[in-house]
């Protein structure tokens, strides 16, 4: 994989498939062993039954070297996560959904209406390209209560922060210090090495700075997350969040939308142009709610849009923008025999634990015709015959995304959208099947994700 030889799904696929009668097998997470999990229920008593023996992700950053990685909800361990879970929840519930709705569906009209005012870029279009800006948009004003609209302004501080952000997963300098701080993470603190440019710390900690201190000043209450890291700040707790706690929330949130939800988005939007039944169908439920809400769509009727939910269903299913997820062992653990004939496995403390959610969910041992994109596998009848610890697009038990009702939202809001204004058609760029990049340690297809829009015509 390194030598770029292969691809990271398809380097997943080859472990996963290594040993493919074995419960779990060991593998070398660059120089440091592990283990790899594949049997479903070893994965729910790991992730589930027997959380406080895995409670926490693999770790490797200094948080004081690297604050704005190191102290998000992603990397805290024991108490100060729970505690910063319990703090983040509430940004997650029904209500708080309702209220950040009405601002990304600001966006994604705002996104939208600059593509059909500007037909000269549709096309042949490389959606990640785009999509990045209207995450941008989204997280910038959900999470740090900024407005910007990056298909106007191109050249915004958000969007370039972000692809700045974004560049550790590609390139092979990138990888090659992404490897020295895993691996030496006490030579990269003593060389003062940092896993973002500087001057991306340095932005987000003044945009949230300024923004905290012109709602204090101002009494400016807005239900978003600053306000709730500000409200859980000034109570107090066993941990009190100093500014680099908040920044660190904000940051993830938007570094995960800004990546892995854009990747999400292309995915969709690329299967629906290869498969147009698929889309066909989907635009009618489309119409069918903009009908009902007299040309636009809201909350409710969008959590009603059952096809919708199965079409990003599948496209979780096919193509998780997370191939791998972990849990490190804070306790010793007997595991069962990895195959007949085997003996039980003790495992120490420290050990790290690898789920490849890539490969379990290209299994036809659970998804037949893996390689076929078929939404029907979510419908009401199907959906529950499905094994639920093979389907882990946002992780499982008490550490899944904790933003995940979002970034679904935020997604569905914009295929609806696309889908009201044009049709998504493959152009000569469009690969397909899929061919995973062996340059990238990200989930993309080679060449990029290219489609053309074409405009509706009323009727059609």
């Amino acid at each position: 994989m390194f030598l770029r030889l292969i691809s990271l799904p398809d380097w997943g696929e080859y472990m996963y498939n290594y040993f493919p009668d074995a419960k779990y097998l060991g593998v070398m997470d660059f120089a440091t062993p592990g283990l790899l999990i594949r049997d479903p229920d070893l994965i729910k008593d790991i992730t589930v039954k027997d959380f406080e023996h895995f409670p926490d992700h693999r770790f490797f950053v200094d948080e004081n070297v690297e604050p704005l990685f190191a102290k998000n909800i992603f990397n805290l361990r024991g108490d100060r996560w729970r505690e910063m879970r319990n703090t983040l929840s509430p940004s997650f519930t029904a209500s708080k959904m309702k209220f950040m709705y009405e601002l990304i569906a600001k966006c994604s009209t705002e996104f939208v209406d600059y593509l059909v005012d500007h037909p000269e870029l549709c096309s042949s279009i490389e959606t990640k390209k785009i999509f990045r800006r209207y995450t941008t948009d989204v997280i910038a004003t959900t999470a740090f209560g900024v407005s910007v609209n990056s298909m106007k302004e191109p050249n915004n501080e958000f969007f370039r922060k972000g692809i700045e952000a974004s560049k550790f997963a590609s390139g092979v300098l990138h990888m090659l210090k992404f490897m020295f701080m895993r691996q030496f993470p006490r030579l990269a603190r003593a060389l003062d090495m940092t896993f973002f440019p500087r001057t991306t710390g340095d932005f987000f900690k003044r945009i949230v700075e300024e923004n905290i201190k012109m709602r204090e000043a101002q009494g400016i209450v807005r239900p978003d997350m600053i306000h709730l890291l500000m409200q859980a700040r000034d109570k107090g707790s066993a941990h009190k969040l100093t500014l680099d706690d908040i920044v660190s929330q904000a940051f993830i949130f938007f570094f995960a939308g800004f990546e892995t939800s854009s990747t999400l988005m292309c995915f969709v939007a690329y299967e629906l142009a290869v498969n147009p039944d698929i889309q066909a169908r989907l635009r009618d439920e489309v119409d069918r709610h903009l009908a009902e809400g007299s040309g636009s769509i809201s909350y409710e009727s969008m959590s009603k849009m059952v096809y919708m939910d199965m079409v990003v269903s599948e496209a979780l299913r096919k193509y998780p923008p997370v191939i791998f997820t972990d849990r490190f062992s804070a306790k010793r653990y007997e595991l069962p025999p990895a195959q007949p004939g085997c003996k039980s496995l003790i495992i120490e403390p420290e050990t790290v634990i690898i789920f490849p959610t890539y490969s379990l969910q290209n299994d036809p041992k659970y998804f037949p015709n893996p390689e076929k994109f078929d939404p029907e596998r979510f419908n009401e009848e199907n959906k529950d015959k499905i094994h639920p610890y093979t389907y882990l697009p946002f992780g499982l038990g008490p550490r899944k995304c904790i933003g995940n009702r979002f970034a679904l939202m935020e997604t569905k809001l914009l295929i609806a959208e696309l889908l009201q204004k044009f049709i998504l058609k493959p152009t000569e760029k469009t690969v397909y099947p899929v061919v995973f990049d062996k340059r990238e340690f990200t989930v993309q297809p080679t060449g990029g994700f290219w489609l053309g829009l074409e405009k509706r015509e009323k009727g059609k």
